[in-house]
């Protein structure tokens, strides 16, 4: 069926190498060259902001670990091994690798992006997963990495693949980065009418005052119900990266127009949040026991609690409240409670509603497409792969 398909090994057709071993302690917090660690790859995407780290010293024979546009990075290490990849673009430039960290560069037989699919492909994650080493920390080598079988098809039908698959992922491309400006319009307008132009003669009330913290559902134990894991958080947008049907067992219960801040170091400190707007009409999902919950009251609309959540002064706040043991700390949800603010006349809370009610449909319509466009790729993606689905290309005719 798959005609000239040919059974190979992944390191047939890609170079693989690893990159550099830089001394952590020379990183600096500021610069333009950004360097690559495992802690930057995530689930398809490069992850930056609070975990960038620059190198601003020679770069005498380091050419060689500069990275380029469409190169694919794997992490070679941690607990979301064979999750962690994704493919650089040009805003991640300029770049450069270090060590732990795999790049793989298509051969002459092989398409750049043809390449990067097979590697998001779940049977790639579940490869990964099956045959990594260690417990506590798990990693894979390169050579792991290139024995990986693959069917790889005559190199026009790697580009009309690949051209399938890169005009969903171009789509879906769009609209995170149409979200992430609608995000940052959100987070400007609370900024400028919460703090920057906040009047002194406002009331100074506390973040209890306007939401309730941890509010109470009820899910009865083994009620089958939407889970999210603390993993699936992003650190980027209000949007999570997935969630399941699970039975009910132990753990924070939420509902849509909640927001769930992830309350332990490091998921914290990294900013991992979400708005809940997922579930099932009426529905009461549920996740990790590590989350904080906040729910807007009256008269504020919800998006609010998660523009709040995102707030550096509040996540400083925040992280001021942590206690327990180094290594697992954790904020407390009776102290977040007592977070000043200002708060605005009510005219001006109206103002801001206002002006969310016409942002916030607009972010969740976009995460519907997203999600519905991610279902068709890994629909898609799997039978491309193996010959199940076939796309037509110049040379077949």
């Amino acid at each position: 069926m798959t005609g000239e398909w040919k059974e190979c090994k992944l390191g047939d057709a890609v170079e693989i190498d690893s990159g550099f071993a830089f001394k952590s302690e020379l990183y600096s917090d500021k610069g333009s060259l950004k360097v690559v660690r495992g802690k930057n790859v995530t689930v398809g995407q490069m992850r930056w902001g609070n975990d960038a780290k620059y190198w601003n010293h020679s770069t005498d024979d380091l050419e060689r670990y500069f990275l380029n546009e469409g190169d694919v990075v794997i992490g070679m290490d941690g607990s979301k091994i064979g999750e962690n990849r994704a493919q650089i673009k040009n805003s991640d430039l300029p770049a450069i690798l270090a060590q732990r960290v795999a790049r793989l560069k298509a051969k002459e037989n092989s398409d750049q992006k043809f390449i990067w699919h097979l590697i998001f492909s779940d049977e790639f994650e579940n490869y990964i997963k099956s045959i990594h080493t260690g417990t506590s920390i798990p990693h894979i080598s390169q050579s792991q990495i290139a024995s990986y079988d693959i069917l790889l098809p005559p190199l026009p039908e790697q580009h009309a693949i690949a051209s399938v698959l890169s005009s969903l992922d171009d789509k879906i491309d769009l609209l995170h980065r149409q979200n992430k400006t609608l995000e940052a319009m959100a987070e400007t307008l609370f900024r400028q009418w919460f703090v920057e132009e906040a009047d002194e003669e406002w009331k100074t009330g506390k973040l209890g005052d306007i939401a309730d913290i941890n509010p109470t559902y009820k899910l009865k134990k083994g009620d089958v119900s939407s889970y999210l894991d603390m993993k699936n958080l992003n650190t980027s947008t209000f949007n999570p990266e997935g969630w399941c049907k699970r039975g009910f067992s132990s753990g924070m219960k939420f509902k849509n127009g909640d927001t769930l801040l992830a309350r332990i170091t490091p998921c914290l400190e990294n900013g991992k949040t979400c708005y809940v707007d997922f579930l099932d009409e009426d529905e009461i999902g549920w996740g990790s026991t590590e989350y904080i919950v906040i729910r807007m009251k009256n008269p504020f609309h919800p998006f609010i609690s998660y523009i709040l959540a995102k707030d550096k002064d509040f996540r400083d706040f925040a992280i001021s409240s942590m206690s327990g043991s180094s290594g697992r700390q954790r904020a407390q949800a009776g102290l977040i409670k007592e977070y000043g603010i200002k708060l605005p006349p009510f005219p001006l809370i109206e103002e801001i509603n206002i002006q969310l009610a016409g942002i916030v449909p607009k972010l969740e319509n976009n995460a519907k497409q997203i999600r519905t466009l991610e279902k068709l790729r890994d629909t898609l993606l799997p039978k491309l792969m193996s010959g199940e689905v076939r796309v037509e290309c110049e040379d077949m005719g």
